[in-house]
């Protein structure tokens, strides 16, 4: 068992893997590296109940101070690693500190990608990926405001969703002809876009930016050869894998770190988990998926692996989002020759889409619908083949269908 573990990045998967670490009795030195001045805390509410002011920042945060101390975890935050040392297996900060360790785990997670436009550095332009982002974009955040959100994805829709109830100005232009196209289907995707436009937000589909306009501070964002007034911009498109740590240090990436089952890397004493890494799904498939879950499951998994009982990574990927009064979640991934089957009605705001390859579900994407979602993500676990017109029938519980 390794005598000392460095974990570089203090988010969702490097809490993870320090409480499992523990559980599984390591008894060694563990030292985790984070680049912001916080300890560990979650993504996700940030661009729902934080941003709304409904959740507290303490709140946001995975465990109480004590814990890091009691699990006699050494905090090294508001520091970056800028160098891995595989043969004498060391990290080096950048401040010059250098930590040894006996094994390593890159939790390094993603960054926002950057728009690439004229005026992308103007005065006034949000990203969203963490609390300061968030605090910055709150001080700004006042009804009235003309707010235009550049992406329609989960944080886009998210923050158009919150912008709308604090009574803003809002459009959110899409490059693609629907929104979420990257995640849900078209049955989904319709519904999110007509709750959008009954709230008031304009939503431009098939609309790419072309720049931002403003003496110093954002004015107007110009998009299909048209200049939209703008006080605040937020850029939502999509993020970028941290592996260059990796890079440097010779190990295989692909679109993230190249990990196996159990999230090891091609050097056996370096592992890898969270967003930041490129894995065999339990499909087969090579992928990189940015979700809680797997950046849990992976962290747990890169821990047995560590104190020597390794578990293949198998587990099913479940996302969620947050809009209005609407939960979505989806469990599994779908593919676009699946058989979709709609339960219920969307005009009720509660209904499910199901996805069946060979008969049975891959894939389900919920609205209101918890049932659906926790009896289909079994269904998605087991394998198990069900009659579309059986899954179609509302008249038959979910519980039955098991």
């Amino acid at each position: 068992m390794p005598h000392r573990i460095v974990i570089i990045g203090a988010g969702q998967a490097g809490a993870q893997a320090v409480t499992t670490l523990r559980a599984e009795g390591y008894t060694g030195a563990i030292a985790m590296i984070g680049d912001e001045p916080f300890a560990p805390y979650q993504r996700p509410p940030l661009s729902k109940a934080y941003l709304m002011g409904t959740l507290e920042r303490a709140r946001l945060f995975l465990k109480p101070e004590m814990f890091y101390q009691e699990s006699d975890c050494e905090l090294i935050l508001d520091a970056s690693a800028c160098a891995i040392n595989r043969t004498a297996k060391t990290v080096t900060l950048f401040d010059g500190r250098t930590l040894p360790f006996d094994m390593l785990l890159l939790a390094t997670g993603a960054r926002v990608r950057r728009i690439k436009c004229p005026g992308a550095n103007l005065v006034g332009i949000h990203y969203l990926r963490g609390i300061a982002d968030v605090d910055g974009l709150n001080a700004v955040f006042q009804p009235g405001k003309r707010l235009v959100i550049v992406g329609g994805g989960y944080i886009g829709l998210e923050v158009a969703a919150v912008a709308a109830k604090h009574s803003l100005d809002v459009t959110v232009f899409e490059a693609m002809d629907r929104v979420m196209a990257r995640a849900v289907s078209k049955s989904v995707s319709d519904f999110f876009e007509r709750v959008h436009r009954a709230a008031g937000v304009n939503l431009q589909l098939n609309t790419g930016v072309e720049a931002f306009e403003g003496a110093g501070r954002l004015e107007g964002v110009r998009a299909g050869g048209v200049t939209y007034p703008a006080d605040i911009a937020l850029v939502g498109v999509g993020v970028v894998p941290n592996m260059e740590l990796a890079l440097d240090a010779g190990l295989p990436c692909e679109d993230g770190i190249v990990v196996d089952r159990n999230c090891v890397t091609a050097d056996p004493a370096i592992f890898a988990a969270g967003d930041c890494t490129w894995h065999v799904g339990r499909e087969g498939i090579p992928l990189r998926l940015e979700s809680v879950q797997n950046a849990i499951d992976q962290a747990k998994h890169a821990a047995y692996a560590m104190v020597g009982r390794p578990r293949a990574y198998s587990e099913v990927p479940w996302f969620w989002s947050d809009q209005y009064d609407l939960k979505l979640q989806i469990a599994g991934l779908a593919r676009p020759n699946d058989q979709v089957v709609l339960r219920g009605d969307p005009v009720s705001r509660k209904f499910a889409v199901f996805h069946l390859r060979d008969g049975s579900i891959d894939a389900v994407e919920a609205v209101n619908a918890a049932s659906e979602y926790l009896v289909g993500r079994k269904l998605i676990e087991a394998g198990t083949r069900v009659a579309p017109e059986r899954l179609a029938d509302t008249s038959t519980p979910m519980k039955n269908i098991v």
